[in-house]
């Protein structure tokens, strides 16, 4: 499955080199998670070791390109999620990559601290990566970005935002990266104090805000959409679940889908759960359909899917359609996510049309 997606630079091989991710996973005997972690690792640490000599002789595009280069491999060896020792000590590797990277691009990249107030047990801070463009004088219109499991806010940079005069919020969903929280029926709690954050910040403007969630983050773009209607400006769900694909007949068909080998481990641990059983007891919770979501009134919300997703399956989108108030939507003959050549600008327009 690796071969192709390395070839054409497809999310999680974005700065990845074949002959790299050739010799990991043909010499790989255990799929051990901190075996893993280690074998990725050892490939990350001499591009990490030639950035460092690059920006100390003052050759900014040969530190930058292997700042990032090290970046991609501590990320893979992080790989789906942080749920081993070893995952977790590439995890800061690769923000720290990252950042060293970051101050080589053309819109720099600041990690900021959201303040928090969860429950016992949850944390008391939301870490996201705020950018602002430069064209234009605060305040801005500011994109809120999240991944699925898998996707961490690492990977929510988006360079074009920014060229359009978009501030870019990157942050974790819940059970994602350093979320201080896990998933469950109302971790879009997460969310509001994002949103209260932006309005005490002076650079950003609180009547503009869009988000977007992909994947599983999807899920929590809708709900968004719906809880806090009057916060936000417009929503993009793409590729999210919403009723159906919580119901053990989908479920059940998930291993055989594109993400058959991280899937269960990944969500499981998203939402701090044991394993697949106690998945398939969790899951109908989450039914946006059952917690009486979907026929609320929502802020506008643009739905993105490929007709042939076996993660998360298209019908949960048509349900979305006849529920609530009107929505927009494209659908394309692709599978999860539906990703194209036209997927990302069609996103983007109407996220600039939205925030004017």
């Amino acid at each position: 499955m690796w071969g192709p997606r390395v070839k054409m630079r497809i999310y999680p091989f974005t700065y990845a080199v074949y002959e790299d991710v050739e010799r990991v996973m043909t010499t790989l005997t255990s799929y051990d998670r901190d075996k893993w972690a280690a074998a990725w690792s050892s490939i990350a640490k001499p591009y990490e070791e030639k950035a460092a000599q690059a920006e100390k002789a003052g050759d900014a595009q040969n530190a930058k390109e292997n700042y990032l280069r090290a970046y991609q491999y501590y990320r893979l060896a992080r790989y789906p999620t942080i749920n081993s020792d070893g995952k977790k000590q590439a995890y800061r590797k690769s923000q720290e990559m990252l950042f060293k990277a970051s101050q080589f691009f053309d819109f720099p990249l600041e990690r900021v601290e959201i303040p928090f107030t969860g429950k016992t047990g949850e944390g008391s801070k939301i870490v996201a990566y705020l950018r602002l463009p430069k064209k234009v004088s605060a305040p801005f219109p500011v994109l809120v970005s999240w991944g699925g499991i898998d996707g961490f806010k690492e990977e929510q940079l988006n360079d074009p935002a920014l060229a359009h005069g978009l501030a870019t919020c990157a942050i974790d969903g819940p059970g994602v990266g350093d979320s201080p929280l896990k998933g469950s029926e109302d971790a879009e709690r997460l969310f509001g104090a994002v949103f209260d954050w932006i309005g005490t910040n002076e650079t950003l403007d609180s009547h503009r805000i869009g988000v977007w969630g992909y994947s599983t983050g999807g899920y929590w773009a809708v709900k968004v959409a719906h809880i806090y209607k009057d916060k936000i400006a417009c929503a993009v769900s793409q590729g999210g679940p919403v009723h159906y694909a919580f119901e053990l007949d989908w479920i059940q068909k998930q291993d055989r889908g594109e993400y058959p080998f991280e899937f269960f481990e990944t969500i499981t641990y998203a939402f701090g759960l044991p394993g697949y059983k106690e998945w398939v007891e969790y899951a109908p919770k989450l039914s946006l359909l059952k917690q009486g979501i979907l026929d609320k009134p929502s802020a506008p919300l643009l739905l993105i899917n490929g007709i042939h997703d076996s993660v998360f399956p298209i019908k949960d989108y048509y349900l979305l359609l006849e529920h609530g108030s009107p929505k927009c939507a494209r659908f394309y003959k692709a599978g999860h996510m539906g990703f194209t050549r036209d997927t990302f600008d069609t996103i983007m327009n109407w996220m600039y049309e939205k925030l004017g």
